[in-house]
């Protein structure tokens, strides 16, 4: 069964152009990269060129990039150094729709550690209310940390004019940049964001490798304490196959841009568009104007996720619920909610993520599968366009 991959928010097929840069790394140029003989130094020098590749990706130094083992380290590392920093400051700014790999840390902090934290709310379609975010500013906040673009539903947020805000009220301010990065462009010399995360396995690199950046001159404090790796910011022998590919991978992401922003992004427009005119009782979740060219996620009125996803599994097409179905909740996803989206429709979301190597003929599958696929799943509901259902979905229901 030929396989539809749609679930490149998730994680991202290894360019063959990466593995091919990385092969000689396995099993010929197998050196510590920070021995003094030559055999382990031409590694050194292959990771001084990733590094070289990250930051021109990016529009910043090559010494304000620290590589990681993914955004999740990344996010914490940022997070804890400012805390660190100024350790009688005990605010942070937030989002309530970001990643668990902020959220989960934010509470962390709030129970353990004493920490308050703002979660800046969102309206119906995902979008953050400036005004409020400048009201969340305290004598004591230590950091702001705003995702660049959500995962669910592909928001892209203004993290230009917030980093400004964050500079003129004194606060550091940090970017959870893992979905944007490859879809938007980033001049990090332009823009005062102080750090900023990525993850190899988003764009196109092996999973396990990420990178932040951190503005020169910002006080710094490492995560991981140990060796002298990453000029004593990152503690660790360098993950030397995962730190090329991802060098090689920003090289073909910068390639690959434009068509990120016309070929993917009609592809996507093309899948949407045809869902929501073949299917009754759909509705796309996010803002319309300002979403990733590769995302989107559509709620399926009347049927739950998770069975729309085993239906889906059956046929080869694979994305991924909006809800926390798949970790063995029945508990609807916690960006929806924010954005109020009604439980029923909430819970009967799918998000859709297309990549570059996304076809014609993967769409036009999918677009000649989804409607039988939703009918059935409906004529199993307990709700229905016959049967009762709860007034706020209606209100939603087109």
């Amino acid at each position: 069964m030929h396989t539809i991959y749609l679930d490149n928010n998730a994680t991202t097929r290894v360019d063959p152009k990466v593995f091919e840069a990385i092969k000689p790394y396995f099993t010929e140029l197998y050196g510590n990269p920070s021995s003094m003989h030559r055999f382990g130094g031409q590694v050194g020098g292959k990771i001084r060129e990733a590094r070289d590749q990250v930051a021109h990706f990016l529009g910043c130094d090559a010494r304000e990039i620290i590589f990681t083992s993914c955004g999740s380290e990344s996010d914490n590392t940022a997070i804890r150094s400012a805390l660190e920093a100024f350790p009688e400051k005990k605010h942070i700014i937030t989002t309530a729709v970001e990643h668990p790999a902020i959220l989960s840390l934010c509470t962390h902090l709030e129970k353990k550690k004493g920490y308050e934290v703002t979660y800046l709310s969102t309206d119906e379609h995902g979008r953050l209310d400036l005004e409020e975010y400048k009201q969340a500013f305290r004598p004591d906040t230590a950091i702001v940390s705003v995702m660049w673009a959500n995962n669910e539903t592909g928001n892209i947020y203004p993290i230009e004019k917030m980093a400004h805000i964050a500079r003129e009220n004194g606060v550091i301010f940090h970017t959870d940049a893992v979905q944007a990065v490859g879809k938007v462009d980033i001049n990090l010399s332009a823009i005062p964001v102080d750090m900023l995360s990525l993850s190899g396995h988003k764009l196109h690199a092996p999973k396990g490798v990420g990178a932040l950046y951190v503005r020169k001159g910002l006080a710094f404090h490492p995560f991981l304490i140990g060796g002298h790796q990453e000029r004593g910011r990152r503690a660790g022998t360098e993950n030397t196959t995962g730190i090329v590919a991802l060098g090689k991978a920003c090289e073909l992401a910068q390639t690959n841009m434009e068509a990120e922003n016309t070929t993917v992004k009609a592809l996507r427009d093309r899948l949407e568009t045809g869902i929501l005119q073949a299917i009754p009782h759909t509705r796309v979740n996010g803002d319309p104007e300002n979403r990733l060219p590769n995302t989107t996620n559509i709620s399926f009125g009347y049927v739950e996720g998770e069975a729309i996803l085993l239906m889906m599994d059956q046929v080869g097409i694979c994305a991924s619920s909006g809800s926390a179905c798949t970790s063995g909740s029945l508990e609807p996803s916690h960006v929806l909610m924010a954005m109020n989206v009604p439980f029923t429709f909430a819970h009967g979301s799918i998000r859709f993520s297309l990549s570059r190597f996304t076809t014609q003929e993967d769409i036009d599958f999918v677009l000649q599968t989804m409607p039988s696929l939703i009918e059935n799943l409906r004529t199993l509901s307990p709700f229905s366009e016959e049967k009762e259902a709860p007034a706020i979905t209606k209100r939603f229901a087109k």
